[in-house]
């Protein structure tokens, strides 16, 4: 059976030790006038001057965490909150709200079919076109299945097909897969599976 092509960044599902997800997440600064937009379920990685910024396909600088929302004052002094940032608010207070447990499992889309024998290997990601969704404000982030390898500064380490019935055929594009942020802040896990 075909997957359904759908990508929608990286999705929270549970903790490594089988635990539910609870929730948890922590608030980052995003700097005044930051251009580039993040969307609900991209990556974020550490930038100068105290603040985060998304990550860019083809990075290796460590991973913060995974984006799960904004909030700032706009010009009219009104708080705002937002699955994204749009981009280019000027704010003294964006503030992002991260999920950045080293432990979290997640589920993403792959923009090809997902291998059984690729499991376990460290990924990089790819952008959809559009970037993201700015009517739900999600993201449109895929895992890339062809960058698989044993690179520890790349950012995801595949675990296993997710249980999905519609997006769990591993003969077939857009599989979708659990995994881990490979390149934490908190340190990088394991080697990769060549």
């Amino acid at each position: 059976m075909a997957n359904k092509n759908a990508p929608f960044g990286l999705k929270p599902v549970r903790m490594m030790s089988g635990a539910p997800y609870s929730g948890g997440q922590s608030r980052y600064r995003i700097a005044s006038g930051a251009t580039t937009p993040i969307f609900q379920g991209d990556l974020v990685t550490q930038l100068t001057a105290g603040v985060l910024g998304r990550h860019a396909a083809t990075g290796t600088v460590p991973i913060v965490g995974v984006f799960n929302g904004v909030s700032y004052t706009n010009s009219e002094g009104e708080q705002i909150f937002s699955n994204y940032y749009p981009g280019s608010i000027t704010s003294s207070d964006i503030f992002a709200s991260v999920i950045d447990h080293p432990n979290v499992v997640f589920e993403v889309q792959c923009n090809a079919a997902f291998p059984v024998a690729d499991l376990f290997g460290n990924f990089d990601i790819v952008d959809g076109s559009p970037v993201g969704d700015t009517k739900s404000g999600r993201s449109n982030t895929e895992c890339a299945v062809s960058t698989g390898n044993t690179t520890a500064t790349l950012p995801l380490k595949v675990l296993d097909i997710s249980e999905d019935p519609d997006n769990s055929d591993v003969g077939s594009t857009d599989t979708n897969v659990l995994c881990v942020i490979q390149n934490h802040i908190c340190g990088q896990k394991g080697a990769g599976l060549a």
